[in-house]
């Protein structure tokens, strides 16, 4: 794993705490996050994450800022 994905990684480790610590009070929040690991079962971690992925997880973190 690269030195980006693991960043990225990190920054979906804090989206899945926030969704624990929130509950599944924000259905569409859960969703989003759910659809960024998906992605991320199914990407490359050799590489840099890929535009769509890091869209994905900027989508998922602008949820969490509204529910914050």
């Amino acid at each position: 794993m690269n030195d980006n994905f693991r960043e990225f990684k990190g920054r979906l480790r804090k989206l899945d705490e926030i969704l624990v610590e929130r509950g599944l009070s924000d259905a569409d929040f859960a969703q989003a996050l759910s659809r960024v690991r998906r992605a991320v079962k199914h990407g490359d971690r050799s590489r840099d994450p890929s535009s769509t992925l890091r869209g994905l997880l900027e989508a998922a973190e602008g949820m969490a800022r509204k529910i914050a």
